[in-house]
């Protein structure tokens, strides 16, 4: 990949596919940008433009694919929440603890 001294930036818009019920982001250059809007103005939607970091860009652009998926707390009981009556003293497993 060649290396240039200019100052590019990056924007995230929203692709208008055929025949694709939900749109699909995407990024580009500011200049490929441009010349996309000039070819076909209003064709595409602009999320947000002068992002100066192209991995800043693709996360924005990702959005929330590709995050964890968030994991619900086990109780003692082992079924997501519900609790288990444990007496004071004793373990959710039982097990007697010094007071």
């Amino acid at each position: 990949m060649r290396r240039t001294n200019r100052f590019e930036t990056w924007v995230v818009y929203r692709m208008t596919l055929r025949g694709v019920a939900s749109p699909v982001n995407a990024v580009c250059e500011q200049g490929e940008w441009d010349a996309m809007e000039a070819a076909r103005p209003g064709h595409h939607v602009l999320v947000r433009a002068g992002i100066t970091s192209e991995g800043e860009a693709e996360r924005l652009a990702r959005g929330t694919s590709g995050d964890p998926i968030p994991r619900s707390q086990r109780s003692a009981t082992g079924v997501p929440g519900q609790a288990r009556d444990v007496p004071v003293g004793t373990s959710a497993e039982g097990i007697s603890t010094p007071r």
